[in-house]
């Protein structure tokens, strides 16, 4: 049987390997994307001071470690793991559509050109890479939203719980509301799928035939992949991030000075003229701290989840 993510068990078994891969992956890198989501909210100049808190009241951070040293010291541990609810959901969603919509694509651009004349694996793998993050980002962006949110609070909560925040923002805000940032995470996601598979499928093969140390061809393969997806997509990343947590409850996060912005291409404008380039890059290097387990463990729990669900039920469906 083919080891390939694209061609392996029925829709039910690649749903249920996917929604598993993305639980456990979110909560071995929980408290790195809520240091990663206060360094790219952080809007002081980076060669400032070291200082436990700016003029306007909120904390400066200084590195991953001193970020995560800080926010244990000030909210406790569990405030490593602020906003992990919404985000369980988002990745056991995002990651179930994410690998369905992968691999359905796949088999259809493969049905269409058939034979001889497929197209090349890296353009397979590019458009149906683009077209699964396009789909999970869309369906589950909301959970993306109230993730950010609920990582950005501090001690002064802004929303109690799960459902005073859907019922606040609705209210609020409007149904928009929960769609803040929505196009630059489209604008993000697509080539940042498309290289991640397209850099993996690639490396995949001829890694998958060495024995490593503490880990698997595979895994290396898709911290690698993701490590060059997420340089190249990072900016508007962090565009999102601050266009996210704008709205009436922007002044109460744990930073109280995050400018007011209005759409992607203005937001880009106004961190360049106020922050510099290395503006956009806040939190790039969390953020690769983040993605190198984040893909091992969801790759590496995918396959093999997989491989127990195939073997638990029965013989894979082939049809689309």
């Amino acid at each position: 049987m083919s080891s390939s993510l694209k061609d392996e068990g029925s829709r039910l078994q690649v749903v249920a390997a996917g929604a598993t891969a993305g639980l456990i992956s979110r909560f071995v890198i929980a408290p790195l994307d809520v240091v990663k989501i206060r360094l790219q909210l952080q809007t002081h100049s980076l060669s400032d001071p070291v200082s436990h808190r700016n003029l306007y009241g909120g904390p400066i951070y200084k590195g991953t470690f001193q970020t995560i040293r800080q926010i244990a010291q000030q909210e406790g541990i569990t405030g490593l793991w602020k906003g992990n609810i919404p985000a369980e959901l988002l990745y056991i969603c995002y990651s179930a559509v994410q690998f369905t919509t992968y691999r359905q694509t796949t088999l259809l651009l493969q049905r269409i050109a058939g034979g001889e004349s497929r197209l090349p694996q890296s353009v397979e793998s590019f458009v149906a890479g683009g077209s699964a993050g396009a789909l999970a980002t869309a369906a589950t962006y909301p959970l993306d939203l109230l993730r950010t949110r609920f990582a950005a609070q501090g001690n002064d909560r802004v929303y109690s719980s799960l459902p005073r925040a859907l019922a606040t923002i609705h209210r609020d805000e409007g149904i928009r509301g929960f769609y803040r940032g929505l196009g630059p995470g489209l604008a993000q996601i697509v080539p940042f799928m498309g290289m991640f598979f397209a850099v993996y499928e690639t490396l995949r093969v001829p890694l998958g035939s060495f024995s490593l140390p503490f880990s698997s061809g595979d895994a290396v393969a898709g911290v690698l992949a993701s490590v060059v997806a997420k340089t190249g997509s990072f900016p508007l990343d962090l565009i999102r991030k601050r266009i996210q947590v704008q709205g009436p409850t922007r002044g109460r996060y744990v930073h109280k000075n995050i400018p007011e912005y209005r759409g992607t291409v203005a937001t880009m404008r106004a961190i360049l003229q106020k922050e510099g380039f290395r503006g956009l890059y806040r939190g790039l290097t969390v953020s690769l701290f983040k993605a190198a387990p984040a893909s091992a463990v969801t790759i590496w729990t995918y396959e093999r989840a997989l491989r127990f669900y195939i073997a638990m039920g029965e013989k894979p469906e082939h049809e689309i």
